[in-house]
Protein backbone atom coordinates (compact mmCIF):
# COMPACT_ATOMS: atom_id res chain seq x y z
CA UNK A 1 0.00 0.00 0.00
CA UNK A 2 1.16 3.41 -0.76
CA UNK A 3 2.03 5.28 2.59
CA UNK A 4 0.34 9.07 1.82
CA UNK A 5 2.62 11.85 3.45
CA UNK A 6 1.06 14.57 5.53
CA UNK A 7 1.35 18.35 4.62
CA UNK A 8 3.53 20.57 7.42
CA UNK A 9 2.52 24.03 8.22
CA UNK A 10 3.65 26.51 5.31
CA UNK A 11 7.21 27.90 5.77
CA UNK A 12 7.20 30.89 3.08
CA UNK A 13 10.40 31.98 3.36
CA UNK A 14 12.79 34.20 6.59
CA UNK A 15 10.05 36.76 6.97
CA UNK A 16 7.63 34.14 8.04
CA UNK A 17 9.97 32.10 9.90
CA UNK A 18 9.16 33.57 13.57
CA UNK A 19 5.33 32.51 12.85
CA UNK A 20 6.17 29.11 12.13
CA UNK A 21 8.64 28.61 14.63
CA UNK A 22 5.46 29.50 17.13
CA UNK A 23 3.15 27.72 15.20
CA UNK A 24 5.16 24.17 15.25
CA UNK A 25 5.67 24.37 19.11
CA UNK A 26 1.57 23.82 19.57
CA UNK A 27 2.16 20.12 18.07
CA UNK A 28 2.53 18.12 21.29
CA UNK A 29 5.71 15.77 21.99
CA UNK A 30 4.50 11.74 21.81
CA UNK A 31 5.34 9.31 24.53
CA UNK A 32 7.02 6.25 23.35
CA UNK A 33 3.44 4.14 23.55
CA UNK A 34 1.65 6.78 21.44
CA UNK A 35 4.88 7.06 19.30
CA UNK A 36 4.94 3.40 18.66
CA UNK A 37 1.14 2.58 17.84
CA UNK A 38 0.97 5.63 15.18
CA UNK A 39 4.00 3.98 13.39
CA UNK A 40 2.29 1.12 13.22
CA UNK A 41 -1.05 2.57 11.62
CA UNK A 42 0.90 4.33 9.51
CA UNK A 43 3.24 1.21 8.39
CA UNK A 44 0.47 -1.47 8.05
CA UNK A 45 -2.06 0.49 6.58
CA UNK A 46 -0.88 3.73 5.60
CA UNK A 47 -3.21 6.16 7.43
CA UNK A 48 -2.63 9.62 6.56
CA UNK A 49 -3.91 10.91 10.27
CA UNK A 50 -0.82 9.14 11.98
CA UNK A 51 1.75 10.45 9.58
CA UNK A 52 0.55 13.91 9.81
CA UNK A 53 0.95 13.27 14.17
CA UNK A 54 4.53 11.74 13.53
CA UNK A 55 5.69 14.74 10.98
CA UNK A 56 4.50 17.12 13.63
CA UNK A 57 5.71 15.96 16.69
CA UNK A 58 9.17 16.28 15.22
CA UNK A 59 9.12 19.36 13.45
CA UNK A 60 10.36 21.30 16.43
CA UNK A 61 13.86 18.60 16.12
CA UNK A 62 14.05 19.54 12.64
CA UNK A 63 14.01 23.29 13.66
CA UNK A 64 16.23 22.47 15.89
CA UNK A 65 18.86 20.79 13.79
CA UNK A 66 18.72 23.68 11.15
CA UNK A 67 19.99 26.04 13.81
CA UNK A 68 23.11 24.28 13.45
CA UNK A 69 23.55 24.64 10.15
CA UNK A 70 22.89 28.22 9.85
CA UNK A 71 26.50 29.43 9.87
CA UNK A 72 26.81 28.16 5.92
CA UNK A 73 25.28 31.00 4.62
CA UNK A 74 21.74 30.03 4.07
CA UNK A 75 18.65 30.77 4.94
CA UNK A 76 17.24 29.29 8.11
CA UNK A 77 14.32 28.61 6.40
CA UNK A 78 15.42 27.19 3.34
CA UNK A 79 17.02 24.31 5.57
CA UNK A 80 13.85 23.65 7.60
CA UNK A 81 12.17 22.67 4.46
CA UNK A 82 14.88 20.62 3.13
CA UNK A 83 15.00 19.39 6.65
CA UNK A 84 11.54 18.46 7.00
CA UNK A 85 11.55 16.33 3.56
CA UNK A 86 14.09 14.45 5.14
CA UNK A 87 11.74 14.06 8.51
CA UNK A 88 9.21 12.51 6.27
CA UNK A 89 10.94 10.30 4.21
CA UNK A 90 12.33 9.23 7.77
CA UNK A 91 8.85 8.64 8.49
CA UNK A 92 7.72 6.74 5.65
CA UNK A 93 10.38 3.94 6.06
CA UNK A 94 10.75 3.93 9.93
CA UNK A 95 10.30 0.43 11.14
CA UNK A 96 8.99 0.69 15.13
CA UNK A 97 9.68 -3.15 15.59
CA UNK A 98 13.17 -2.13 15.14
CA UNK A 99 12.95 -0.67 19.09
CA UNK A 100 14.22 2.75 18.01
CA UNK A 101 12.52 5.87 18.31
CA UNK A 102 11.53 7.88 15.50
CA UNK A 103 13.78 10.73 16.66
CA UNK A 104 16.66 8.41 16.69
CA UNK A 105 15.97 7.26 12.81
CA UNK A 106 14.94 10.47 11.34
CA UNK A 107 17.75 12.43 12.52
CA UNK A 108 20.01 10.70 9.80
CA UNK A 109 17.59 11.43 7.35
CA UNK A 110 17.09 15.06 8.32
CA UNK A 111 20.89 15.66 8.16
CA UNK A 112 21.31 14.20 5.48
CA UNK A 113 18.89 16.16 3.23
CA UNK A 114 20.24 19.57 4.58
CA UNK A 115 23.67 18.44 4.04
CA UNK A 116 23.20 17.62 0.44
CA UNK A 117 21.00 20.70 0.28
CA UNK A 118 23.88 22.92 1.50
CA UNK A 119 26.61 20.82 -0.91
CA UNK A 120 24.25 21.88 -3.78
CA UNK A 121 23.85 25.51 -3.03
CA UNK A 122 26.64 26.95 -1.55
CA UNK A 123 28.88 28.49 -4.01
CA UNK A 124 32.09 28.65 -2.08
CA UNK A 125 31.90 24.66 -2.77
CA UNK A 126 33.74 23.57 -5.92
CA UNK A 127 34.49 20.41 -5.32
CA UNK A 128 33.97 16.58 -5.80
CA UNK A 129 31.16 14.82 -3.22
CA UNK A 130 33.63 12.24 -1.81
CA UNK A 131 32.54 11.03 1.53
CA UNK A 132 35.70 12.47 2.97
CA UNK A 133 35.45 15.73 1.33
CA UNK A 134 31.80 15.65 2.86
CA UNK A 135 33.16 15.00 6.20
CA UNK A 136 35.90 17.73 5.52
CA UNK A 137 33.24 20.10 5.11
CA UNK A 138 30.99 19.27 7.98
CA UNK A 139 33.61 18.66 10.29
CA UNK A 140 36.34 21.24 9.80
CA UNK A 141 34.49 24.29 12.09
CA UNK A 142 33.85 22.13 15.00
CA UNK A 143 37.63 20.62 14.90
CA UNK A 144 38.70 23.98 14.66
CA UNK A 145 37.17 25.28 18.03
CA UNK A 146 38.64 22.32 19.29
CA UNK A 147 42.05 23.18 18.75
CA UNK A 148 41.36 26.90 19.44
CA UNK A 149 42.36 27.67 16.54
CA UNK A 150 41.10 31.15 14.93
CA UNK A 151 38.34 31.31 12.81
CA UNK A 152 39.36 33.71 10.25
CA UNK A 153 42.85 32.84 9.76
CA UNK A 154 44.73 30.38 7.88
CA UNK A 155 45.41 27.27 9.84
CA UNK A 156 48.66 26.27 11.44
CA UNK A 157 50.52 23.31 9.73
CA UNK A 158 50.14 21.37 13.29
CA UNK A 159 46.48 21.69 13.25
CA UNK A 160 46.42 21.58 9.50
CA UNK A 161 48.29 17.84 9.92
CA UNK A 162 46.05 16.57 12.80
CA UNK A 163 42.55 17.61 11.16
CA UNK A 164 44.39 15.51 7.98
CA UNK A 165 44.91 12.53 9.86
CA UNK A 166 42.05 12.35 11.79
CA UNK A 167 39.32 12.88 8.68
CA UNK A 168 41.68 10.78 6.66
CA UNK A 169 42.11 13.57 3.95
CA UNK A 170 45.16 15.37 2.32
CA UNK A 171 46.75 18.49 4.02
CA UNK A 172 46.27 20.44 1.38
CA UNK A 173 42.53 19.20 1.31
CA UNK A 174 42.37 20.69 4.74
CA UNK A 175 44.33 24.31 4.01
CA UNK A 176 41.72 24.70 0.55
CA UNK A 177 38.59 23.92 2.60
CA UNK A 178 39.29 26.01 5.20
CA UNK A 179 40.16 29.05 3.08
CA UNK A 180 36.96 28.50 1.19
CA UNK A 181 34.95 28.56 4.54
CA UNK A 182 36.91 31.52 5.87
CA UNK A 183 35.49 33.75 2.69
CA UNK A 184 31.84 32.72 3.23
CA UNK A 185 31.28 33.55 6.75
CA UNK A 186 28.54 33.62 9.52
CA UNK A 187 25.16 35.32 9.59
CA UNK A 188 24.78 37.79 12.60
CA UNK A 189 21.72 36.78 14.71
CA UNK A 190 21.61 40.06 15.64
CA UNK A 191 19.60 41.01 12.25
CA UNK A 192 16.39 42.44 12.87
CA UNK A 193 13.35 39.87 10.97
CA UNK A 194 10.68 42.88 11.49
CA UNK A 195 10.58 45.89 9.15
CA UNK A 196 10.37 48.53 12.07
CA UNK A 197 14.11 47.12 13.52
CA UNK A 198 12.25 45.13 16.37
CA UNK A 199 12.87 41.55 17.58
CA UNK A 200 15.91 39.77 16.42
CA UNK A 201 16.56 36.43 15.08
CA UNK A 202 18.18 35.35 18.38
CA UNK A 203 15.34 35.96 20.30
CA UNK A 204 13.87 33.64 18.63
CA UNK A 205 16.68 31.22 18.98
CA UNK A 206 15.92 30.93 23.10
CA UNK A 207 16.14 27.68 24.32
CA UNK A 208 14.42 27.43 27.80
CA UNK A 209 15.31 23.51 28.52
CA UNK A 210 16.35 20.73 25.78
CA UNK A 211 13.46 19.32 24.18
CA UNK A 212 12.31 15.89 25.10
CA UNK A 213 12.57 14.13 21.95
CA UNK A 214 16.09 15.63 21.22
CA UNK A 215 17.68 14.30 24.55
CA UNK A 216 16.23 10.94 23.62
CA UNK A 217 17.64 11.21 20.18
CA UNK A 218 21.32 12.25 21.50
CA UNK A 219 21.25 9.48 24.06
CA UNK A 220 20.03 7.08 21.88
CA UNK A 221 22.43 7.98 18.88
CA UNK A 222 25.46 7.77 21.45
CA UNK A 223 24.95 4.54 22.62
CA UNK A 224 23.79 2.96 19.11
CA UNK A 225 27.41 4.56 17.90
CA UNK A 226 29.24 2.82 20.62
CA UNK A 227 27.41 -0.34 20.43
CA UNK A 228 28.24 -0.26 16.15
CA UNK A 229 31.71 0.95 17.36
CA UNK A 230 32.31 -2.24 19.54
CA UNK A 231 30.88 -4.15 17.01
CA UNK A 232 32.87 -2.76 14.30
CA UNK A 233 36.17 -3.63 16.36
CA UNK A 234 35.44 -7.34 15.75
CA UNK A 235 36.55 -6.79 12.06
CA UNK A 236 40.32 -5.74 13.11
CA UNK A 237 43.14 -8.57 14.45
CA UNK A 238 44.60 -7.69 17.88
CA UNK A 239 47.46 -5.59 16.57
CA UNK A 240 45.25 -3.34 14.58
CA UNK A 241 42.49 -3.28 17.64
CA UNK A 242 45.46 -1.97 20.15
CA UNK A 243 47.28 0.79 17.87
CA UNK A 244 43.69 2.40 16.85
CA UNK A 245 42.78 2.13 20.46
CA UNK A 246 46.32 3.85 21.48
CA UNK A 247 46.30 6.31 19.03
CA UNK A 248 42.81 7.33 18.76
CA UNK A 249 39.93 6.04 20.88
CA UNK A 250 41.90 7.26 24.50
CA UNK A 251 42.35 10.68 25.87
CA UNK A 252 46.17 10.60 26.46
CA UNK A 253 47.04 8.87 22.68
CA UNK A 254 50.59 7.10 22.80
CA UNK A 255 52.99 8.64 19.84
CA UNK A 256 54.26 6.45 16.77
CA UNK A 257 57.16 6.57 18.52
CA UNK A 258 56.07 4.63 21.80
CA UNK A 259 54.06 2.51 19.84
CA UNK A 260 57.09 1.18 17.25
CA UNK A 261 59.19 0.29 20.74
CA UNK A 262 56.06 -1.70 21.77
CA UNK A 263 55.76 -3.64 18.76
CA UNK A 264 59.33 -3.38 17.15
CA UNK A 265 58.50 -1.81 14.48
CA UNK A 266 59.31 1.40 12.73
CA UNK A 267 57.23 4.66 13.25
CA UNK A 268 55.81 4.71 9.65
CA UNK A 269 54.74 0.62 9.92
CA UNK A 270 52.64 1.78 13.29
CA UNK A 271 51.05 4.44 10.81
CA UNK A 272 50.06 2.43 7.93
CA UNK A 273 49.03 0.00 10.44
CA UNK A 274 46.89 2.91 12.38
CA UNK A 275 45.76 4.00 8.73
CA UNK A 276 44.45 0.61 7.74
CA UNK A 277 42.95 -0.09 10.79
CA UNK A 278 41.12 3.07 10.52
CA UNK A 279 39.75 2.31 7.36
CA UNK A 280 38.51 -1.04 7.77
CA UNK A 281 36.91 0.15 11.00
CA UNK A 282 34.87 2.93 8.91
CA UNK A 283 34.09 -0.05 6.41
CA UNK A 284 32.85 -1.67 8.95
CA UNK A 285 30.43 0.96 10.33
CA UNK A 286 29.22 1.73 7.19
CA UNK A 287 28.41 -1.80 6.39
CA UNK A 288 26.66 -2.15 10.01
CA UNK A 289 24.88 0.99 9.67
CA UNK A 290 23.63 -0.47 6.76
CA UNK A 291 22.49 -3.03 7.90
CA UNK A 292 20.41 -1.41 10.62
CA UNK A 293 19.17 0.61 8.20
CA UNK A 294 20.11 3.70 10.12
CA UNK A 295 21.33 5.53 6.73
CA UNK A 296 20.03 6.46 3.61
CA UNK A 297 20.25 4.15 0.80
Amino acid sequence: MERNLPVVPTLGGEQSLNRYLSEIKKFPILAPEQEYMLAKRFSEHGDPDAAAQLVTSHLRLVAKIAMGYRGYGLPVSELISEGNIGLMQGVKKFEPERGFRLATYAMWWIKASMQEFILRSWSLVKMGTTAAQKKLFFNLRRMKKNLDAYEDADLHPDDVRTIATKLGVSEQEVVNMNRRMMMGGDSSLNVSFREDGEGQWQDMLQDNGPLQDEIVAEDQESRLRHDMLVEAMESLNDREKQILTERRLIEDPKTLEELSQVYHVSRERVRQIEVRAFEKLQKAMQRIAGEKRLIPA
